[in-house]
């Protein structure tokens, strides 16, 4: 048992020169990142509040709505042209362009046409649930009026339901991505925060014990050489 533990010890020193620097490098990094919200970070502070002005497109049907039209996107749904609206209020609907016709919002039954087409293995649905802006899952954590189409593997597949676009594909491995993306930043019931004072403690420990380790390995050095 001794000769085991003794060559263990020494492949623990050896791999202590392997992943020392590594180790030291992803935990200064860390800390770097966690001093900072990131939305400092993006400069969300520096941006000034500003009123939402109407889009106004001259002589167009599409977007007559008397001032109150903010956003518009354009794109090809079901071989057609299809504009997607949002006013200034967060109101989102679909219209034709051709026609300019409103579009009625999507059912559950084209909601699985929408996967069916464009998901890989998207035929093979187990349930379709639809859920309101305020009561999405977790793992969507969109306020948009969605359907959940969960396909046999477990995948989940968000199809808003007044966008005809696939919002967010969540297979089980981004869910328990997900899960392991709030133990890594201490925050396992939100998963947004990745700066807050738990974690920047941690993670100045973790630098400070990396940095002990990388030099005791040099003194662990010098020790046996003199021996």
């Amino acid at each position: 048992m001794q000769k085991v533990m003794r060559r263990l010890a020494k492949w623990h020193i050896w791999l202590g020169w392997i992943v020392g620097l590594p180790i030291l490098m992803w935990m200064v990094t860390g800390l770097f990142m966690a001093s900072k919200p990131i939305e400092e970070v993006r400069g969300n502070h520096l941006r000034k509040e500003i009123s939402a002005q109407p889009l106004v497109l001259p002589n167009s049907e599409i977007a007559a709505l008397d001032g109150q039209l903010r956003e518009m996107r354009a794109m090809m749904q079901d071989g057609r042209p299809v504009a997607i609206l949002t006013t200034l209020d967060g109101l989102t609907f679909r219209v034709d362009m051709e026609s300019g016709e409103i579009i009625p919002s999507v059912d559950a039954e084209m909601a699985r046409a929408i996967v069916a087409e464009r998901i890989v293995g998207g035929d093979n649905v187990s349930t379709v649930t639809s859920f309101e802006a305020n009561q999405v899952p977790f793992d969507f954590r969109r306020p948009m009026p969605v359907w959940q189409v969960t396909l046999q593997d477990g995948a989940n597949i968000y199809v808003g339901r007044d966008t005809g676009e696939i919002e967010a594909v969540r297979t089980h491995w981004w869910r328990w991505f997900d899960f392991m993306w709030g133990l890594h930043i201490l925050d396992p019931q939100d998963r947004e925060d990745t700066s807050h004072p738990v974690l920047i403690i941690f993670a100045a420990l973790g630098t400070i014990g990396a940095l002990f380790g990388v030099i005791l390995m040099f003194r662990r050095r010098k020790a046996r050489a003199k021996a």
